[in-house]
């Protein structure tokens, strides 16, 4: 029997639901009356999400920051969150104050009000995060056009990197490892930068699950084709993969875990995108244009390679932290 992936599950959902034209987004959002509510829920489970010598307040944070990533993308500020904690039979009072401590600090530094929860006993620890916040619209995947320019808000393989160093039991011992660390265990979504420059986005996408997954979701949205120009990394990650013999390209490309945000800019917007992202210290860098076609390609060369879309999906890779 053929094993399924996320996709096909999500799929077979939403033909139950009987929403057939379902168009994923970072959020999901409804009216009511002439509000409209904006809202996104997302799970840690300590197996597949907590490597070992991460902290549970570390994680707590983390899972919400997952959400926060989320609205970020779509240019909306959250403004309340619902937790759901399941815990392992004979979890120490220590670790519950951890738990309490990452959620209670997440809440301070994103500025979101925690309205209550469930709590659960399991087998294993997982945190689900579900946020709300209130917008007139949201920056869709779909709205890039011919002559774009592609950003990241930041440079990739840190994440990926810094997992595989904590999967191997490896020590922060230099600078490059500290770093690669704390960007997998405590990311920094780009919630201010987004909120103040949303409106120069014409799409934006999380590019937690992958950057080559996140350019395939917005080429096809948008029906057109992405040119990527410019691999953006810093030396020290290829430094870092050629010495421990790791695949560049699956480290910035595929990887994932970085809460980066990957959006469009007009020509006409662009200086002032890289004037503001300058002024907040944010760093932005263009990777490529938007052109007439479909599909994603890496130009090397003179000379167009097609880019996999070779980025995390729940199902068909093994991710085991513990």
């Amino acid at each position: 029997m053929k094993k399924l992936d996320e996709t096909e599950i999500i799929k077979k959902f939403q033909k139950k639901f009987g929403n057939r034209n379902f168009i994923s987004e970072d959020v999901e959002f409804f009216s009511v009356g002439n509000t409209k509510i904006i809202l996104k829920v997302d799970t840690l489970v300590a197996s597949t999400d907590i490597p070992s010598r991460m902290s549970l307040k570390d994680a707590a944070r983390k899972s919400v920051v997952a959400s926060v990533s989320d609205f970020a993308a779509k240019g909306v500020k959250p403004k309340f969150a619902i937790i759901s904690v399941t815990l392992s039979s004979g979890i120490t009072s220590k670790k519950i104050d951890e738990i309490a401590s990452g959620f209670a600090k997440a809440s301070k530094e994103f500025n979101i009000q925690i309205l209550g929860g469930d709590i659960n006993e399991g087998k294993e620890i997982s945190f689900s995060v579900c946020l709300f916040g209130i917008g007139e619209k949201i920056i869709t995947r779909k709205g890039a056009k011919t002559g774009d320019s592609i950003f990241v808000t930041g440079p990739f393989g840190y994440s990926a990197a810094g997992l595989e160093i904590l999967l191997r039991n490896g020590k922060a011992v230099d600078s490059f490892s500290k770093k690669a660390i704390k960007s997998m265990i405590t990311p920094q979504p780009r919630i201010d930068f987004a909120l103040k420059n949303k409106k120069y986005f014409s799409s934006s996408m999380d590019s937690s699950d992958g950057l080559s997954t996140t350019l395939h979701e917005i080429a096809k949205q948008s029906k057109c084709k992405f040119v990527i120009q410019k691999i953006p990394a810093r030396e020290d990650v290829k430094v870092y993969a050629q010495s421990h013999k790791k695949n560049f390209d699956d480290l910035i490309l595929h990887g994932g875990e970085e809460y980066e945000i990957v959006f469009t800019v007009s020509q006409k917007d662009k200086s002032k995108i890289i004037k503001n992202a300058k002024l907040s210290k944010t760093p932005i860098l263009e990777i490529g244009v938007v052109s007439k076609g479909r599909g994603v390609f890496v130009e090397k060369n003179k000379k167009f390679v097609t880019l996999e879309d070779r980025g995390w999906r729940h199902f068909t890779k093994t991710k085991k932290f513990n």
